[in-house]
């Protein structure tokens, strides 16, 4: 007897293949799509499941942003719809940070966006709101 598998996927055009569709997979196809069509990011600019390491510790951002010359420059955090974007969440991208020195940081459950871009001023490091951000082509200039 065959089992069939069920589970249901989604095309991932970062990676090049069907993944298995959950919650998280879900938002994280969604803000693909809004970086490659509003905000004109090539999807060959960004990678999925992006892994680096702080310390000894291993992470993985849900999607990097890269110019062209391969430098992180926008990273992504993405939660399930019924996740809150609470300040835990926002210290997870902090943290990602630390590493990855990008200029925004998007946090996203698909239902609320917060994006927050990276300053610094007398050597101090702050992320302030920003209710948007600029087209690729611009962020790369």
């Amino acid at each position: 007897m065959q089992i069939m598998d069920t589970r249901q996927t989604i095309w991932d055009p970062i990676r090049k293949k069907n993944v298995a569709l959950t919650p998280e997979e879900r938002v994280r196809q969604w803000c693909i799509g809004i970086l490659a069509d509003h905000y004109q990011v090539p999807v060959h600019m960004m990678m999925s499941e992006a892994g680096f390491k702080l310390g000894e510790k291993q992470y993985r951002a849900d999607i990097l942003v890269y110019d062209r010359k391969m430098k992180p420059l926008v990273v992504v955090e993405c939660k399930r719809p019924e996740v809150d974007l609470t300040r835990e969440v926002l210290d997870q991208a902090v943290r990602y940070n630390m590493v990855l020195n990008v200029r925004y940081m998007i946090i996203t459950n698909g239902l609320k966006t917060l994006i927050l871009k990276r300053n610094e001023e007398d050597g101090r490091v702050s992320y302030a709101p920003s209710g948007s951000m600029p087209v690729y082509n611009d962020m790369v200039i």
